[in-house]
């Protein structure tokens, strides 16, 4: 087997409210929109955004991802300064990563990082 990507899905109250934060605050664009699903990317990655229509009944709110990117700190300005949730600015962890939490309007959280040596 030769595996292509995945892509997170996160449960959401209101896709609309969801789909604007995603590609006007961090930056993702729409890919695709079927009934009350949606699908975003940014660079290589995909994430899934599953509204209160959708058959997929889950918990609004319970997703995380955390996305390995370069730049983490330029990112961090420009997702700022669009008014992003930010749980604190980008620090180096003792796990080797740099690293910024972002929670989107139904807090799911997406973490964006790189490591440590490479900033």
């Amino acid at each position: 087997m030769k595996t292509h990507g995945s892509a997170t899905t996160f449960h959401v109250a209101d896709l609309a409210r969801s789909l604007a934060f995603y590609t006007d605050v961090l930056g993702f664009a729409e890919r695709f929109r079927f009934g009350d699903y949606a699908g975003v990317q940014l660079g290589e990655v995909q994430i899934h955004l599953s509204g209160p229509r959708s058959n997929n009944k889950r918990q609004v709110g319970q997703g995380g991802v955390y996305i390995f990117c370069e730049g983490v700190d330029e990112y961090f300005e420009q997702v700022s300064e669009r008014g992003a949730a930010i749980q604190g600015p980008p620090q180096n962890y003792d796990y080797g990563m740099r690293d910024f939490v972002v929670e989107d309007p139904d807090a799911n959280l997406v973490t964006f990082g790189q490591p440590v040596n490479s900033t």
